[in-house]
């Protein structure tokens, strides 16, 4: 996290947008680090996957990281134009839960011989947009916007905890626990006032969703 986030500095607007640069780009180049340890699979040692177990493994995790890279950017979208200090540090403290989780989906990647989606920049770009969007539209339809989305992803992780192999323990292990941060996510902004979303924007949402997952399984 850019270091005037991290400690509470008062930014100017400009600042904001130069350490939202920032984070773009170390969230691009892979250079994102956890503070929280990967969690653990508390189970016997699985066998090790076949090749056909670790391409599924290898593509949930790549459609999880993807989302993980358009956290970051509806995040600190979201951190930059908010009006109200406690607003833009809850945004940040969840951002930072879910720079562990992006950390913790690159790795796993890379223990699978897999890689990211090619079209990062384009979904932190587009997510990032929307994060600005919901910023603007005033600080409960904001942290609306945070509950619609981390009980979608909720879900979706949920449908990756019953697709992925049983012998994937670490990876099934790591989904688990982003599952339960997306859960509090929702949780937290409820309690800070969040306004329910009009439709037909969580039906948009759930459309723009399902397209990303689509084409990040693949590429």
């Amino acid at each position: 996290m850019p270091i005037g986030y991290r400690f509470g500095m008062e930014l100017s607007l400009v600042d904001r947008w130069i350490c939202g640069a920032e984070t773009a780009l170390r969230t691009l180049s892979g250079g994102s680090r956890a503070e929280r340890p990967a969690p653990v699979a508390h189970a016997a040692p699985a066998p090790e996957l076949d090749a056909a177990e670790k391409r599924l493994s290898g593509a949930l995790m790549r459609v999880n990281h993807v989302g993980e890279v358009c956290a970051q950017a509806l995040y600190f979208g979201q951190a930059a134009v908010a009006d109200d200090e406690r607003q833009r540090a809850r945004m940040l403290q969840a951002a930072s839960e879910e720079t562990d989780h992006l950390a913790w989906c690159g790795e796993r990647l890379r223990e699978l011989d897999s890689r990211p989606s090619l079209l990062n920049p384009l979904w932190y770009a587009g997510a990032y947009a929307i994060g600005v969007g919901a910023g603007i539209l005033g600080d409960r339809l904001s942290l609306g916007f945070v509950v619609e989305t981390e009980r979608q992803v909720e879900a979706h992780l949920g449908e990756h905890l019953d697709r992925l192999p049983e012998g994937d323990a670490k990876s099934r292990a790591i989904v688990a626990a982003m599952k339960d941060d997306e859960a509090r996510h929702a949780d937290n902004a409820l309690h800070a006032g969040a306004e329910t979303l009009p439709d037909p924007l969580p039906a948009l949402m759930r459309f723009a969703s399902r397209v990303m997952k689509t084409v990040a399984y693949r590429i």
